[in-house]
This record gives structure tokens, sequence and C-alpha cells, in this order.
């Protein structure tokens, strides 16, 4: 009996080594024809740096960066580099959310007030509620202003902007001395007579209506969270994300992270300076690939009932349709980013879930396949206004569909 015992142990080794050989192979070839392609798109010259991301329920399955992360030294961007990765942070707002609601500290369909130390009111509709799911959907009538845009960017570094770059001034006229609290600033933004208050913040829609995306919707969110909690935002994903999922070079502020792994960012040729966000839940997330691809693989793994982040339950209304098609009537496209569930959008064609990112200096893409289970990361360091930026963007995202 133990002779046979042995021999299959031994079979089942051989078994099990044979099969990590035959992944290996794979993963190699995969990374031979796939690094082929993707040289090829870099080597066009429209991004100075970039990371490259598949993922499935297994782990990564690649994982790649290009380019550079300081063109000037010539250090190389890796898959360890780190940068904001602008609005794809929402989809954290989406699973704090769904936490805090877990651990009871909310409802969803609780009115806003209910936690804010502030009251918001509609001045169109001052007797209706606002919900926390509306925050969740971009439904809450609340929509980005010119105030919003002129306010939330903060200079870090109070460094000027080079020659031929005055379109980005907006992103940098405040000096790095105006940084507030979120709570501070989104006070400012949606209190009657605050200083940054104006009612064209609040559309002329009756909230839970119409779909219109709002960033600063989303930092409301993220605050709601933080007050039900009685803990910043900051440190509420930092114990409830982050650490689970060993995200150690993630965070939400400059402060808690390696300088020396930031990239710098571009504007095609041009080094931008960097900023903060006043309202940073909605676009400020400091992260690398290698840590995304870890809070993307416990997506995939929700979407199959097997996520560790938040319960099934849970994830199934992260991911549960949220909106009517009519709450989208007034987009030209109107299947164009339908909202499939709490922060994340939904492309038909492709079965995909996810969000997009765009801010100075970043462009990010992070989706799974609902069909495959797969996921891609796409992050950069480069805004591009080359003839042919956005043709190698899309080439680089679809060359990792294939593989």
């Amino acid at each position: 009996m133990k002779n046979t015992i042995f021999i299959l142990s031994l079979v089942l080794c051989f078994s099990c080594q044979n099969k990590k050989s035959d992944k290996k192979l794979v993963i190699r070839s995969l990374d031979n024809s796939l690094q082929t392609e993707l040289d090829s798109l870099y080597n066009i010259g429209v991004f100075n740096g970039f990371s490259t991301t598949i993922v499935d329920t297994t782990g990564i399955v690649y994982n790649q960066g290009f380019g550079y992360a300081d063109v000037d030294v010539k250090k190389k961007y890796t898959e360890n580099t780190i940068i904001n990765i602008a609005s794809v942070s929402k989809v954290f707002i989406g699973v704090a959310l769904l936490k805090a609601q877990e651990m009871k500290l909310l409802n969803l369909n609780d009115p806003i007030n209910k936690y804010l130390p502030f009251k918001v009111i509609h001045p169109n509709y001052p007797d209706e509620v606002i919900t926390i799911r509306q925050l969740a959907t971009h439904t809450s009538s609340i929509v980005d202003t010119d105030v919003y845009m002129e306010t939330c960017y903060i200079n870090k570094d109070d460094v000027s902007l080079p020659e031929g770059l005055k379109r980005y001034e907006l992103y940098y006229k405040n000096p790095s001395k105006d940084w507030i609290p979120l709570a501070e600033y989104l006070g400012k933004l949606l209190q009657k007579d605050e200083v940054f208050y104006n009612t064209s913040t609040f559309s002329d829609i009756k909230p839970g209506e119409l779909y219109e995306y709002s960033n600063i919707g989303a930092a409301l969110c993220a605050f709601v969270i933080e007050s039900a909690a009685n803990k910043s935002f900051n440190e509420f994903t930092k114990e409830h994300i982050f650490k689970p999922l060993g995200m150690s070079s993630t965070s939400w502020f400059f402060e808690e992270v390696d300088s020396t792994n930031y990239s710098k960012l571009y504007a095609d040729d041009q080094l931008l300076p960097y900023y903060k966000i006043l309202s940073y839940p909605d676009g400020g997330l400091i992260t690398s690939s290698t840590d995304l691809s870890q809070f993307l693989i416990d997506l995939i793994k929700g979407y199959s009932g097997n996520g560790t982040l938040l319960s099934s339950n849970s994830y199934n209304e992260l991911f549960r349709p949220q909106l009517q098609q009519k709450a989208f009537e007034k987009k030209k496209n109107k299947n164009e980013g339908f909202n499939v569930g709490l922060f994340l959008e939904l492309e038909p064609a492709y079965n995909s879930i996810g969000h997009t990112g765009g801010d100075p200096g970043t462009n990010t893409m992070m989706f799974f396949n609902t069909d495959t289970g797969k996921g891609r990361i796409f992050i950069a360091n480069t805004d591009s206004r080359k003839e042919n930026s956005m043709e190698i963007f899309w080439g680089i995202w679809n060359v990792l569909d294939k593989y």
C-alpha cells in the first residue's frame, strides 16, 4: 500500500510539474508574441512610457512596462512604476460603498443628508431627496462645472508650466497652499453662500431621472462613506481594500508612496508638473499595474461569486444593471457608457465591465470580459496630440485582447 501511494504520488507530482511546465511554456510563448507586437506599437513614439497587463482568475498572466518613466535620465517604465490612474479610481468608491453597506454603516437607498455634516439641497428641487445610489449611478443631478474644474486641481510643487503648454493652465493655477481636506472642499462647493457654490452645480433635471457623469458626485459619495464610517476615505480603503489585497504601493496621497517609483507626466515630449486633486477619490488614486492587477483579479472572481473583498450579494449589486435605458436619452449614442453597476461601465459589444480614466499626463483603462474571465489594464504617462495617438492607444488595447 505504501509503494502504491508512493508511485501514485510520483505520478501526481510529475503530472503537476508537467502542467506547471506547460503553463510556463504558454506564458513564455505569449510573452514573446505579445512583447513583439507591443514593442512595435511603442516604437511608433506616441507614449513615453506605459504598462500593460492581462489577468484572469488564476492571477497575472502578463505584466510589462514599456518606455520610460523619466525620459531625461532614461529610467525605465516598469510594471511597478506608480502613477495616478484618473477616473479608474472611481471603481474603488463602488467597492468601498458596498463594503460600508455590508458593515451596516449605511444603505444605498439612504438620503445623503443622513450622513453629511452639511446639507446638500437641490435648488430647483428642494423637496427631492438625493440618495447614495444616485451618486453611485451618476443620476444625482449634481454635475461638474467650470468652478469645479478651476478649483479642484492644485499645483503640487508650484512649478510653472513650460512654454507651449498653456492649454493645461487650468490644472496648475492653484498654488500648493490652497490644499484643503475633502470635507471642506465639498462644503465650499455644495453649501449655499459658500465661496465655490454655484446653482449650475445642480442640473435642471430632477434627481434620479437621467445619467450625467459627475466627478463631484463621485467625490461626494466617497465623503458619505467617510462620514458614515467616521474614518477618512483614505484610511477606509486602505483597511478594506489595499491591505487585504496586498496593494502595498497604492495610496491616494503622494506622501504615502515611494516618490522614486513615481512616473513623470508628459504632454507629448514636454514635461508636466505634478498636481493634487481636492476631490481626490474621483481620480487621484496612485498605483502600479501590479497592484491594480490584484484589484481587477478580485473583481473578476467577484463576478463569478468567488471574490474576497465583498460578499457574493455585494458583488452582484456592484455589477447589477442599475438604470433603465430612458436614463440615457440625452446621450448622442444611447448605448455608449451604459452604467451597468455602481461606478462601472458596460461595453455591450464586447461583454466588458470596467472604467476608463484621463487626466493631465495620464491615460488609463481597466476592463474585464464577462465571457472569458480575462481582464486588461493599460496605464500611460503621456497626453498626446499626435495625429495617430488614438490609433496607437486602441492598437495597444486591442493587442491585449488577442491573448
